[in-house]
């Protein structure tokens, strides 16, 4: 040890010659070093490295933020607004969207630049190269890592491929049998549950959105007992998924009830698969996703067999890679229908008019038979039902911010680039209210989506579904689903809201809700009858 102090003492000293590093070798002896290193204890190391921990995180804050709104500094030290994400609120979202185009946070490690403005949030959607969808670090665990949508550019591209055919109008049709036969069983329960007045149908709605997105997806392959479990645990994936988690997963923690209730759901999506396999090589017609899907792997086979020499559009996918994408289409569809189901229920219960409005519709459209069984040439004349369901979304959009990642250095508009590694949130409400394009946006006018109209051209601010090489795969389905479901829900009942100071005000779960959890009952009602001079009331 002394001789190595030594050599570099002599080493520095021939090589620069001053009186400071005259005197640096002279201090620097063994002695020196032993003295300093007894001075120091645990204690004196522990806050040491906590400044320069602080500092550093303070200083690659205000290097990240740069001319961007947000806090001067971080006020709680690494953690940032950590405690406040752990009940996120919406007023608080939107505070940060009306303090600029461009905004952020840092939560703890993840800095987090969040776009306001409409086009800097197109130009995020719509930068593959640059950015990519982002989920929080425990999904990967969740959904399973091999899972499709972690695919990125080339990849993800030719593997949605294979999807896009499974949402349709054609391919919807398929389902809509089996579609329409859970929508009764649902609609009948309701009635059931609020005979006697009104309950909560939060979770409901959520079971019964849960129940038709398997039907559709799985058929008859899944049963009633499988799609009440699943509908049951799936809140328990949503709450391991929200933003702010643990990124590991701990016994009986959210993450772990979360992965539990996916690898259980996943299971019997393979099963499925395994069946509707049998199913479509047998001969069978597709009446749900599976089927569709497997019927294109098999139409894709057989081109390959019949010319050798042709470009398989489709390859075979095993029963456990479906369960993973399916499990992805639930994913994807079982908060924001849970969001939509719950602000269209209660908004047209609202609004008698409206109301009456659709019962007038769906009257003329089925010719005076309500009895008339959902099809795709019935759905498409549901034009004012249609406008309903359009406006909901525009009003209160399910998905309020998508997450991306930046993959390298992304300039979002002349005066900004956001760093690699850090997280760029598209926000779709500030476009979806922009008071330019949509006169009074925060009132409900399902008019305003008349054939040609302002809001109809206004193609850009659409933001509901996303845009770009990501955008959502199900709208169509969303859009004839709850067209039917709503029609057949008032034309049979009277919808009765029990109006609360929370009815209103909008809870943030991975979606938004009303906070009072939508109090509601379904009162069967003749479809001939004439409405009520108000349909809605408070309920004492």
């Amino acid at each position: 040890m002394a001789t190595i102090i030594n050599t570099l003492s002599q080493n520095i000293s021939e090589s620069f010659q001053s009186p400071v590093l005259h005197s640096f070798q002279e201090s620097l002896t063994v002695e020196s070093v032993i003295e300093f290193f007894k001075t120091l204890s645990w204690w004196k190391v522990f806050f040491t490295a906590l400044a320069v921990g602080l500092v550093y995180d303070q200083v690659m804050y205000q290097i990240r933020k740069g001319n961007i709104a947000g806090p001067r500094f971080k006020i709680w030290p690494v953690i940032g607004p950590f405690l406040e994400s752990l009940d996120p609120k919406f007023e608080e979202y939107k505070a940060k969207w009306d303090s600029g185009p461009l905004s952020c946070v840092s939560i703890f490690h993840k800095f987090v630049v969040i776009a306001s403005d409409r086009d800097l949030a197109r130009k995020i959607f719509q930068s593959p190269s640059y950015v990519k969808p982002c989920v929080v670090d425990v999904a990967i665990k969740i959904l399973r890592p091999e899972n499709w949508v972690f695919l990125d550019g080339k990849a993800h591209v030719d593997y949605r491929k294979g999807l896009n055919g499974l949402f349709t109008k054609q391919a919807l049709a398929a389902y809509l049998p089996s579609q329409e036969e859970k929508m009764d069983h649902y609609l009948n329960h309701f009635r059931e549950i609020s005979k006697d007045g009104t309950a909560v149908f939060f979770h409901e709605l959520r079971e019964m959105m849960c129940g038709l997105s398997l039907k559709a997806f799985c058929g008859d392959y899944i049963t009633e007992d499988q799609i009440k479990k699943v509908a049951d645990d799936y809140y328990l994936v949503t709450a391991a998924l929200e933003l702010v988690n643990f990124p590991i997963i701990i016994p009986f923690t959210k993450t772990w009830y979360g992965k539990r209730t996916a690898d259980m759901t996943m299971k019997i999506f393979a099963e499925c698969a395994g069946e509707a396999k049998k199913y479509i090589r047998a001969g069978g017609k597709p009446t749900c996703v599976l089927d569709a899907w497997i019927n294109v792997m098999e139409e894709a086979k057989k081109g390959k067999s019949d010319n050798p020499d042709a470009k398989v559009l489709v390859r075979e996918f095993s029963n456990k890679e479906i369960s993973e994408a399916i499990f992805t289409f639930l994913f994807a569809s079982q908060d924001a229908s849970s969001s939509l189901a719950c602000w269209l229920f209660q908004i047209v219960a609202d609004r008698p008019d409206i109301a009456e409005k659709i019962r007038q519709e769906q009257l003329a459209v089925r010719d005076n038979d309500p009895s008339k069984p959902l099809s795709l040439e019935l759905i498409d004349k549901m034009t004012y039902t249609n406008m309903v369901v359009r406006e909901s979304l525009r009003y209160r959009p399910p998905v309020i911010m998508v997450p991306y990642v930046v993959k390298k250095s992304f300039q979002v508009n002349e005066g900004y680039s956001a760093p690699k590694g850090s997280m760029v949130i598209p926000t779709l409400y500030p476009a979806l209210h922009d008071p330019e394009v949509y006169e009074n946006p925060d009132e409900f006018i399902p008019e305003r989506w008349t054939e040609g109209s302002k809001a109809c051209e206004a193609k850009k601010n659409w933001l509901v579904f996303g845009t770009g090489p990501h955008v959502c795969l199900g709208q169509t389905y969303v859009f004839m689903t709850f067209t039917a479901l709503l029609g057949k829900a008032i034309l049979n009942n009277d919808l009765i809201h029990k109006v609360t100071e929370l009815s209103e005000e909008i809870r943030v779960f991975a979606t938004i809700f009303p906070k009072d959890d939508l109090l509601l009952q379904f009162k069967p009602r003749d479809p001939f009858t004439p409405v009520q001079t108000k349909i809605n009331q408070e309920v004492q």
